[in-house]
């Protein structure tokens, strides 16, 4: 009887706390009781910050809205164009929204308009409220999906979601639950039958598009995000494919209570269907948001209805899309179309822009129009919780040590990599002790021995070029994480270091020890050392140099070409094609000869090859039958005898650690620097010629005014 009247009291009590509160939150209460319930990490996450002193409310659901909202483009010559007008609609928990329209029609401005992703040359106007507060998106809060599918491939489906798991959730959860949940979001997407298989690249066969897809998706939603953009998530994909993506986002959103938002371009009937809200677009205005369900009726009543057995989506398409104005055109007069035609199609009597006027007026008078007012005005007064989770909860040493472990697996499983390059080597190096076999001490030894460490340290480390490929597809995947803020950049620049110096000591020790004894340098540990080391440094800098390139030009025939040419310059200025005291002193020798990684390296393998040792003279000249190598030095190849070679070395790892660090600098320029520097260009240009010109009729996307390769423009989060 006590534990029973014990157990009463504490019902008693809970509900009278819970009342206390209820009526504490007032009307956000009252929506938090027909929101989800959390996930158990969401429910982790949200706890912790509550202890930290944080502000948690029963309801963190995202309820996105935006009224009127305007793009504007600032072009490369000073135009301006309005991408998006006057746009207005929302998003609730537990829905899909799909944003439709014909290639050219702002559907992917206005998704990167929500995402707070728009590029620097584009301002935004009106009002985005994300739980009735004018708030950044922060990357715990909302997930981006990118229609590219950046992945690493050589890893398979779950160690991608266990790396990522490691990258971003707190070093205090057990790993258990970190593998729990990893297993659990494999689950969810209906990855089980694929999840040991690798993703695939060049040279492995992997998992299939759809697949991939929604490994990308698993990889956003594994920090259970309230909010989820996708751009695109059905293009390339076949319909069976496309029907389970978008099956799969359906189920996040009814059982976990997100808010889904994507843009699709032209849906088969069956994903249509899968869809709880539909935002179409043409030329950047609104044709119609509402359900789903009843776009047809709202088409029907304008005067457009959807023939039988057509695919709905086909159809909108078919009245906004302006394309169909040309085919029409060049059709007109066949004796085929005269036939085909068995319905009285309105379409054929007018034109697309006459019909897309007579639906976006027809919108605006409509019950889908106000509806769509009087929502996002509720949503603005409904005050709710401030979604900001933090981004990565792991520390920076587990997001630097997961990193390393991860750029070593995808390194040695990638044939192309190192392993290649390692077998070229090989090959090249014995070629090399072949031609050069044991050079000797005679007289025509002295430029053999220069020419072999010209070609070793000139074109063999050259070949590290090779790998530039490997680097952008590196790059990619760090700027879709790096976006997501999944972890920054100091620590991608150290793992990356880190993991590939013992691919790096690998090649350059097999190589060198086969280069060294077949040609015979100069005999001793130290002198073979330090040629290993000489090597070793200079093939680093070239990998440093690259990944330099390769932060700022993603192309990589491109970036190969830059890279090929400043090694070509650096070769030029080395001293062996042209000797230190004949380089033309302006520029060339100051700064470039010192500037060149193969100058320094050049410098320091000829005293460590030619210093100490005595050379045969020729027997009708003047000069000694033995001639020591330090005069070699000083008067043939024209360098300091006395200089220490291990200042030399020095030198070289200061270069990798300046490349490096230059590499660093450049990804948090185009981070940071960048998109205030073209923001600042691009709105004077919009103050300059605002009044000049009037926009066109026809506005096509952002996406068609994407600077290309030297001016690209990096996301921009307001």
């Amino acid at each position: 009887m006590r534990k029973g009247a014990v157990a009463v009291m504490g019902r008693e009590a809970a509900a009278a706390v819970a009342a206390e509160l209820e009526d504490s939150l007032g009307n956000a209460a009252a929506a938090a009781a027909a929101a989800p319930v959390l996930s158990p990490l969401s429910e982790t996450l949200w706890r912790d910050r509550a202890a930290a002193g944080g502000v948690l409310l029963g309801d963190v659901s995202a309820r996105l809205a935006w009224r009127d909202l305007t793009v504007t483009v600032a072009l490369g010559t000073g135009d301006t164009q309005a991408v998006l007008q006057g746009l207005t609609g929302h998003a609730e928990p537990g829905t899909i929204t799909a944003l439709m329209g014909p290639s050219g029609s702002g559907k992917s401005t206005l998704l990167d308009a929500l995402a707070g992703r728009l590029a620097a040359n584009a301002f935004l106007d009106g009002t985005v409220l994300l739980n009735g507060r004018k708030a950044n998106l922060s990357f715990g809060a909302a997930a981006y999906v990118t229609q590219d599918d950046n992945l690493i491939g050589t890893l398979t489906v779950r160690e991608t979601i266990s790396y990522s798991a490691r990258l971003r959730l707190p070093d205090s959860m057990p790993r258990e639950e970190k593998q729990a949940l990893v297993e659990g979001t494999i689950a969810e997407m209906g990855l089980q039958d694929c999840a040991d298989t690798v993703v695939g690249n060049w040279h492995l066969r992997g998992i299939s598009g759809g697949e991939k897809r929604r490994v990308s998706i698993a990889l956003e939603i594994l920090m259970r995000p309230r909010l989820l953009f996708l751009d695109e998530p059905t293009s390339g994909l076949d319909s069976a494919s496309a029907f389970f993506v978008t099956q799969t986002l359906r189920g996040l959103a009814r059982d976990g209570g997100r808010t889904v938002v994507a843009s699709v371009h032209q849906p088969s009937s069956d994903v249509f269907l899968l869809f709880d809200c539909l935002y179409l677009l043409s030329g950047g205005r609104t044709v119609y948001f509402g359900k789903a369900s009843e776009a047809c009726e709202f088409f029907a009543q304008a005067g457009f209805p959807c023939p039988p057995m057509r695919n709905p989506s086909d159809h909108f398409l078919r009245c906004i899309n302006s394309d169909f104005d040309r085919v029409k055109a060049t059709l007109k007069g066949s004796m085929k179309t005269r036939f085909e035609r068995s319905y009285d199609d309105p379409l054929e009597k007018i034109t697309t822009s006459e019909a897309m006027s007579r639906l976006v007026s027809h919108y605006q008078h409509s019950q889908h129009y106000v509806s769509a007012q009087q929502k996002v005005d509720e949503m603005a007064r409904l005050k709710g919780t401030v979604l900001d989770s933090g981004g990565s909860q792991a520390s920076f040493l587990m997001q630097a040590s997961t990193l390393t472990k991860r750029s070593f697996v995808n390194m040695s499983r990638d044939f192309g990599y190192y392993w290649l390059r390692l077998i070229i080597y090989v090959v090249v190096t014995i070629c090399i002790g072949t031609i050069y076999f044991n050079v000797g001490t005679g007289y025509s030894s002295i430029l053999a021995r220069g020419a072999c460490a010209s070609f070793i340290f000139g074109f063999v480390t050259f070949m590290s070029i090779g790998g530039f490929p490997s680097f952008v597809e590196d790059m990619k995947v760090f700027q879709r994480e790096r976006l997501n803020g999944h972890y920054g950049v100091v620590a991608f620049v150290i793992s990356n270091t880190v993991s590939a110096m013992p691919f790096l000591v690998l090649i350059t020790l097999v190589s060198g020890t086969l280069c060294y004894f077949m040609v015979r340098l100069h005999p001793g540990f130290t002198h073979y050392l330090f040629f290993v080391l000489d090597l070793y440094a200079s093939v680093t800098v070239v990998e440093s140099l690259m990944m330099a390139i390769a932060s700022v030009i993603p192309n990589f025939l491109m970036g190969i070409i830059v890279g090929a040419g400043i090694q070509g310059i650096f070769m030029l200025v080395s001293g062996y094609f042209r000797l230190p005291h004949d380089i033309p002193k302006p520029f060339w020798r100051y700064p470039m000869s010192y500037i060149s990684f193969h100058y320094w390296a050049l410098r320091g393998q000829y005293q460590n090859d030619l210093k100490g040792l005595l050379f045969d003279g020729q027997q009708d000249d003047v000069l000694p039958s033995k001639i020591p190598g330090e005069f070699i030095l000083e008067n043939v190849f024209q360098m300091d005898a006395g200089r220490s070679k291990w200042l030399d070395l020095a030198v070289l790892l200061c270069m990798v650690v300046v490349y490096r660090l230059l590499f660093f600098a450049m990804i948090k320029a185009a981070e940071d620097v960048t998109p205030r520097v073209r923001r600042h260009v691009a709105r004077r240009r919009v103050r300059s010629r605002r009044r000049q010109q009037p926009l066109p009729a026809r506005t096509p996307s952002l996406r068609g005014y994407v600077v290309h390769a030297a001016a690209s423009l990096p996301a921009d989060h307001p």
